[in-house]
């Protein structure tokens, strides 16, 4: 049976938790609104409407809900996970509105029963939303039972740990894995298969299987003698769209990059998870855009006086735009100002800048200095394809060779580069291989502690760069 969980199963889930929201918030709208108005219980001076009121609510309950990541796909999550993911979630929201009605009262004159109410909203619409998904994810739990919605998953290891594991699973299917293979990792042991589960290979079939079978779900026991091997499948894995997890005897060795997951009270370990909350991913997306907005109308004046130094210093086009690889390898143009002369490229193909790189223009130079050479990114920002803090997106052509030198450099691609990043407020442009290696520390170290703090010190630094005339 096919994984539903792939991109299309995941919006048939999303779809199925939009749908059942929007019934549940139909059907308890329409019992808050007969409590409220037609029950006789509540002063009503004047009889609102039915339709209007609901439909303004349900989209400001999905703009809540989505901010809360509370449509992310949740088949790792517990029921309990889900009920205070909800409660968070719903309190916000009734939070804000209690400070609304407050505000609207002290303006009308309104008795604080009014407030009171907002009480009762939160009981209702917390008590059917929270029965309802808890009602949806047993069901749920039943068809994983049953083996329908598997995830196909491959157990690295043949030893007995990898065995161990493999019946964990096979014994509790609602975790939500399908065994289909082993790999191994010395070529020397024997065995083809264990109660029915095939090996498929070894560690340098991994990527080719991941494709090729539709695997969602990365199980990793390796044997002590194997430890050595972690950083391997990991940079394997960075470059497609799989979950990791190990053994919890292992966790010694993953110096911090993980976290314990308890899914239907089994523990795993989580490599490279998603640190940053789903709130926190929709304050970054919406400080994103907000800024982008305001940083592209304030510079519109700026444009015309940059348009202008750049032709009168050097023949070209003002903007230039190359090809750079996005989150998840995706390909964009990125927009600067033209800062070396055209073509410069031309003779020698993709190089990194010298320190005193005689390509850069005059007014290039001082672009480059101040950082007003990267204002367009702020389309590619508006886009989507590019945040504020990230790591600096890099061109196919180096990623394709930095990938095979630098372990773990493919985890760069696992979130949206940045305009700006703690790379390049910590270090200056690439130059060589070394220059690039330590960048890459310092973006493995942003992407592991990523946070809306983190970010705006980042982004504090950077004014720091640009008003003292540090880039280049």
């Amino acid at each position: 049976m096919r994984p539903i969980f792939t991109s299309a199963g995941k919006f048939r889930e999303r779809a199925a938790l939009w749908a059942l929201d929007l019934l549940v918030f139909v059907a308890f709208y329409t019992t808050y609104y007969y409590m409220r108005v037609e029950s006789g219980w509540f002063a009503v001076p004047l009889v609102p409407d039915y339709w209007a009121p609901m439909i303004v609510s349900y989209i400001y309950w999905l703009g809540i809900f989505l901010f809360f990541g509370l449509y992310r796909p949740w088949h790792a999550r517990s029921r309990v996970d889900e009920w205070f993911s909800l409660f968070k979630a719903v309190s916000f929201g009734c939070i804000v509105l209690f400070f609304a009605v407050f505000l609207d009262d002290l303006n009308t004159g309104a008795p604080p029963a009014s407030r009171m109410l907002v009480f009762l909203y939160w009981f209702l619409l917390l008590v059917s939303l929270g029965a309802a998904r808890m009602f949806l994810r047993s069901a749920r739990r039943r068809l994983l039972q049953r083996g329908i919605g598997l995830q196909n998953a491959i157990i690295i290891g043949w030893n007995d740990t990898a065995r161990e594991l493999h019946d964990i699973v096979m014994k509790h299917p609602a975790l939500g894995y399908r065994p289909i293979g082993f790999l191994k990792i010395d070529r020397r042991k024997r065995g083809k298969d264990y109660k029915g589960t095939p090996v498929l290979g070894y560690l340098d079939d991994l990527l080719d299987i991941i494709r090729t079978r539709s695997v969602r779900e990365i199980l990793i026991a390796l044997s002590t003698a194997d430890h050595d091997k972690l950083l391997d499948i990991i940079a394997i894995c960075s470059s497609v769209d799989v979950r990791l997890k190990i053994m919890p005897d292992m966790y010694d060795i993953i110096s911090g990059q993980a976290r314990t997951n308890q899914i239907y009270g089994f523990p795993l370990i989580e490599i490279m998870p998603d640190i940053m909350q789903p709130w926190e991913q929709s304050a970054k997306r919406l400080m994103d855009i907000a800024a982008s907005f305001i940083v592209l109308i304030l510079s519109a004046p700026l444009w015309i006086a940059i348009a202008i130094a750049i032709k009168l210093d050097s023949k070209g086009p003002i903007v230039y735009s190359q090809e750079r690889v996005g989150k998840d390898r995706k390909l964009f143009k990125m927009h600067k100002f033209r800062s070396m002369q055209a073509d410069a490229e031309k003779a020698t193909g993709p190089v990194w800048a010298p320190e005193k790189d005689d390509r850069v223009t005059n007014v290039g130079r001082f672009l480059r200095k101040v950082r007003l050479d990267e204002i367009p990114q702020f389309i590619n920002v508006l886009d989507g394809d590019m945040s504020l803090v990230g790591p600096r997106p890099e061109r196919p052509f180096f990623v394709e060779k930095l990938s095979k030198e630098i372990p773990l450099y493919m985890r760069r691609l696992k979130v949206r580069p940045g305009i700006t990043g703690w790379a390049q407020v910590k270090q200056g442009y690439d130059r060589n291989i070394d220059d690039v290696k330590s960048k890459v520390r310092y973006d493995l170290f942003y992407i592991e502690n990523m946070s809306l703090r983190m970010d705006i010190k980042i982004i504090i630094y950077t004014f720091y760069v640009m008003i003292a005339g540090r880039g280049q």
